[in-house]
């Protein structure tokens, strides 16, 4: 079984640990790079390419529409997943228009996130 590869990107380092620990252990999901900022993800997402990038929807550098927006520019194969404490339709609307895949708030139980990633994973791989 092929692993799949994610990127997280999260201002909060409790946050980013927390998912990073989540998902890596996990047998068949490797977390490939870790980002603090909007910046730091997109240069980390065209490096490594992920099968799917987990990001944060309000972090430095743009925030995650604009990480979205030019991730999906620049890997195009990635698929991305909003994390947010917010969950008001505007900030929905705009990741979706940004290409977001999926969005999920924050407080959703671990097993919600690790499958959420599988399913954008087996998405992205077609």
């Amino acid at each position: 079984m092929t692993e799949l590869s994610v990127l997280i990107s999260d201002d909060d380092v409790m946050i980013r640990d927390v998912l990073k620990e989540v998902l890596d252990s996990e047998a068949d999901i490797a977390v490939v790079a870790v980002a603090g900022d909007a910046d730091e993800a997109i240069r980390l997402a065209e490096r490594h390419r992920p099968a799917v990038a987990v990001l944060d929807v309000r972090m430095p550098g743009g925030g995650g529409a604009r990480a979205a927006r030019e991730i999906a520019r620049r890997s195009p194969g990635t698929a991305i997943l909003a994390f947010s404490a917010y969950a008001d339709r505007a900030s929905i609307a705009g990741l979706a228009a940004a290409g977001v895949t999926e969005y999920l708030v924050k407080g959703v139980p671990n097993a919600a996130i690790v499958e959420a990633v599988r399913r954008l994973g087996r998405q992205a791989a077609g």
